[in-house]
């Protein structure tokens, strides 16, 4: 397996470039995001990413978990990398500085999460979920809940899972049976059995700390009848100290396609000791602050992967010798030309960094009206990056994961046989990018989240901060002949996309069954038209640069640019053309006939 090299140059163009944000720096509670600080700290993520967890990756793999006496173990140098991961502070980048965290941008967070992911997924995900468990705590938690846990999980001590899928329910959580018994003490006793639990068990911390949805004595049916609890590994002494196990325990490990590092196990709760978190039957609302948060990491993970299948393949590409590519032979000394010199190649190759560098600036745009709606000293700005985000989350989920498939795919397709064998580890990252279209709610879930909660909510609110800006670019440089390259493409996109999200509004309000029957189609739709969007401000800022570019850097910019507006952005004149059809045989095909 090749060494892993962060794409270190492209990351600071998006933060400090093209998404200018130094800015953050200026506001109330970043003020230590400073241009120094974050070129610091991906520097030395970078490093630590490549020295510490990438050598565990295929060992790790390999190895996988093991559950032992009832207690899951985790691969070889995993306990000692988390050691270091902690100790570093990686896991607290985010964190609020009020419980022990620094207190950085999403934006830059993400960033290096990429890297982690890239590096190794499977060991990501034993501290990916615990800031979501700080969030869902820290916005419903009572102020004892708040004093006993958010301190030691931000310090990475103890880690959080988030426990919703049961075997009869997967996705419909209205399906769910757990129960919770109130007992005299204000604690509930928690009985039920919950899967597919990413790190429910392992012996990195010292504690692991379950939310769980369950169901009161008194709940109404469905999912207005959910509840969430807070459910220790081992029960927390007054002074936060661990005492004894709770009724908590690992049935089994799932044995997966992928990510076999990480822990996905089966969790009986069998009258375990758990506390309310938040309003009775209002545990959903509190979930969705986790989940939400889960979905723009996973999207993240996608792209870590994509990333270092694209830069395993590039480089494999340009050291390999095969055959001869058609014209002039661009290495006569040699007895082959390179990989690179073949068009069929290069279309891969390109795909690759195209879809890779556009959807990184998607992930750390979404990231950065994160940031907005938390801290932006104005209300007004607060509230419609907040809308963005609502609007963005489902497409950085379900887009990006499904392009680092599609990547990870075309990775091991450059390599040949040699990608099809385990010994350059591309085959690996298949597999383990296959998991990301899956959990965290399937990208199917996601696209109807787009169209059926975030499209019609509130009279389109949600659309206005993220088609006006696109709309206004398009304007702006319409007639400015150095843009038209990726103006013109871009505005027919846009066209499309605002022809689509009327004739879906329009259908969902006749027969909404036809209107579902185009979500992740429209989904795709979107995501592309996004990339558009921050392709071509991306070419228009590299033309800018042109006469300070000694490393071609701008350069290949623009060209990657061209590319995904010659070759990519189309499809959104196929995804149009699918979603004006009629869905009549998609729905009136008989179910007995599948």
């Amino acid at each position: 397996m090749a060494d892993y090299v962060a794409p270190l140059r492209d990351m600071r163009f998006v933060y400090h470039e093209l998404l200018g944000l130094d800015a953050l720096a200026e506001w109330p509670g970043y003020g230590e995001a400073t241009p120094d600080i974050v070129d610091a700290v991906l520097e030395e993520a970078a490093r630590f990413c490549a020295e510490v967890l990438a050598p565990l990756n295929r060992s790790g793999d390999e190895q996988g978990c093991r559950l032992v006496d009832g207690t899951v173990l985790t691969p070889d140098g995993f306990r000692e990398a988390y050691a270091a991961f902690i100790e570093a502070g990686w896991n607290t980048l985010a964190m609020p500085p009020e419980h022990g965290g620094q207190g950085l941008p999403h934006a830059l967070d993400l960033l290096v999460t990429e890297m982690v992911s890239g590096t190794n997924l499977a060991f990501g995900m034993y501290s990916g979920l615990t800031e979501g468990t700080v969030d869902a705590l820290s916005a419903f938690a009572s102020d004892e809940l708040k004093a006993i846990y958010l301190e030691r999980l931000v310090s990475g001590r103890w880690s959080g899972t988030m426990c919703l899928t049961e075997a009869q329910a997967g996705t419909d959580l209205g399906l769910l049976r757990t129960r919770a018994e109130p007992r005299e003490d204000g604690s509930y006793a928690i009985t039920g059995t919950k899967l597919f639990i990413s790190a429910g068990d392992h012996d990195l911390t010292e504690n692991i700390v379950h939310l769980v949805l369950a169901r009161l004595p008194d709940a109404p049916p469905g999912v207005k009848g959910i509840s969430m609890f807070v459910v220790p590994k081992r029960l927390v002494a007054a002074d936060g100290s661990c005492g004894a196990p709770n009724a908590v325990s690992c049935g089994a490990l799932e044995h997966k396609m992928g990510i076999h590092a990480s822990a996905t196990c089966v969790m009986n709760f069998d009258g375990a000791s758990g506390w309310l978190v938040g309003e009775p039957h209002r545990g959903l609302r509190a979930m969705f602050t986790m989940m939400n948060a889960a979905r723009i990491y996973v999207g993240v993970q996608g792209l870590g992967l994509a990333q270092a299948s694209y830069r395993g393949a590039a480089d494999y590409a340009a050291e390999r010798l095969q055959g001869r590519a058609p014209g002039a032979a661009p290495h006569p000394e040699a007895p082959a030309d390179p990989l690179t010199a073949h068009p069929d190649v290069r279309r891969m190759l390109l795909t690759m960094r195209a879809w890779v560098e556009g959807c990184r600036m998607l992930a750390i745009w979404t990231a950065s009206l994160l940031d907005e709606a938390a801290l932006h000293p104005d209300g007004a700005r607060r509230a419609a990056a907040d809308d963005a985000v609502a609007l963005l989350t489902p497409v950085v989920k379900a887009f990006i994961t499904d392009v680092a498939f599609e990547v990870t795919n075309l990775g091991m397709q450059v390599y040949g046989g040699h990608g099809y064998i385990r010994e350059h580890g591309m085959e690996q990252r298949v597999r383990d990018a296959r998991i990301t279209q899956i959990y965290e709610g399937t990208n199917g879930i996601q696209a109807l989240d787009l169209l059926g909660r975030k499209l019609g909510a509130d009279f389109g609110r949600r659309l206005r901060p993220v088609f006006h800006p696109l709309q206004a670019f398009v304007d702006a440089h319409a007639g400015d002949p150095e843009l038209a390259a990726w103006v013109a493409p871009l505005a027919k996109a846009l066209d499309r996309l605002q022809r689509a999200t009327l004739l879906l509004a329009e259908r969902g309000l006749r027969d909404p069954a036809q209107a579902a029957a185009g979500a992740s189609d429209y989904l795709r739709l979107l995501g592309l038209v996004l990339l558009g969007y921050l392709w071509a401000r991306a070419a228009q800022l590299a033309l800018a640069r042109q006469a300070d570019d000694d490393d071609g850097f701008y350069r290949a910019k623009r060209l990657t640019a061209s590319f995904y507006m010659e070759r990519l952005l189309p499809q959104s004149g196929a995804l149009f053309a699918a979603l004006g059809g009629d869905a009549r045989a998609l729905l009136e095909f008989d179910a007995r006939q599948f």
